[in-house]
């Protein structure tokens, strides 16, 4: 018991004790047994991390912020690629319950309601990304998605642009939804009596982005900008435009979103909106901490701004 309180810190122990338990700890190269820890404690110290896309660069960007500010608070990251997949979520969230997980921290779109109702039951302790919960144990970041497309076309309309098309991501995804009726806000808003929306579905990863791209140069009249949900269709929208001859900005105009480190290193580089990973990281971990602490902690809802980031992929449309 007194070498536990002194590993622990649980209790009260004199310096010259503790100076003997530690001495033996280092001689017998002890390290404490984590799964008889969870036995005894019902819980690890361990939190699930799932994730959309593990070769999307915005998420290791964002992994990396998570794990950092775990580390710091004392826990450990078990990371999960979900693959937009939400039955592999369902399993791999189930199986974080059964390890018996401290919490668990959802940085995906693609949950089913029945497995967020699951963690409510089960009070297991989580942070989402933007699924709208928040309860007891439960907390939820919420990125202004809406303002960062808003911002994105009035810039393009600052530059004279009137013929403006978006790439999606997909409509299964609450964020691609939410960026996609936000476009559709914005050019009523900056454009009004634009009555032809042009929206490409794609589904966030670089080949929908090419694919959209070939699309838009089937129509017989290009649009002069393009503001896409991500920088990874942004940039494969960029490849498929210049493989056809088109340049950037002088033919097309073109506007991605999360502001991953590849979109400075495009050429040109990529105008965007930012996704400050390092704040969603950071604040993600702060909450789910806080309800794996303090019993009964009501969860709390974050909400993170984004803003655009002009770099050389837009310019004013060309004088006909």
């Amino acid at each position: 018991a007194t070498v536990s309180h002194v590993i622990n810190q649980t209790k009260f122990v004199t310096n010259e004790t503790r100076q003997k338990v530690l001495d033996a700890v280092e001689k017998l190269n002890f390290y404490p047994n984590a799964h008889a820890r969870t036995l005894a404690s019902g819980r690890s110290n361990i939190i699930g991390l799932l994730i959309s896309d593990i070769s999307n660069p915005f998420f290791p960007e964002l992994v990396k912020s998570i794990e950092s500010e775990a580390f710091e608070q004392g826990f450990n990251i078990m990371l999960f690629n979900t693959n937009y997949d939400p039955d592999r979520a369902a399993g791999y969230v189930r199986r974080l319950i059964e390890l018996k997980v401290a919490g668990v921290a959802l940085m995906t779109a693609e949950l089913e309601p029945a497995l967020i109702d699951e963690l409510k039951r089960k009070e297991v302790r989580a942070v989402f990304n933007d699924l709208g919960i928040v309860s007891e144990h439960i907390s939820n970041i919420v990125l202004d998605y809406s303002a960062g497309i808003h911002e994105a076309v009035r810039h393009l309309v600052s530059l004279g642009h009137k013929r403006i098309a978006h790439i999606s991501g997909s409509s299964q995804i609450r964020s691609g939804v939410i960026r996609r009726e936000a476009f559709v806000e914005a050019i009523d808003k900056y454009l009004p009596g634009t009555e032809e929306k042009l929206i490409f579905e794609g589904d966030f990863r670089f080949e929908s982005g090419r694919s959209a791209a070939h699309e838009i140069l089937g129509l017989k009249e290009l649009p002069t900008a393009i503001v896409v949900a991500n920088d990874m269709m942004a940039l494969g929208a960029m490849q498929e435009l210049k493989a056809k001859g088109i340049k950037i900005p002088q033919d097309i105009s073109i506007i991605g979103f999360d502001d991953i480190a590849f979109a400075s290193l495009a050429e040109p580089a990529l105008t965007t909106v930012c996704s400050p990973r390092v704040e969603i990281g950071r604040r993600a971990i702060e909450a789910l901490i806080q309800t794996i602490k303090i019993p009964h902690q009501q969860g709390m809802e974050i909400k993170i701004p984004t803003y655009l980031i002009v770099r050389e992929s837009t310019a004013p449309p060309k004088k006909k």
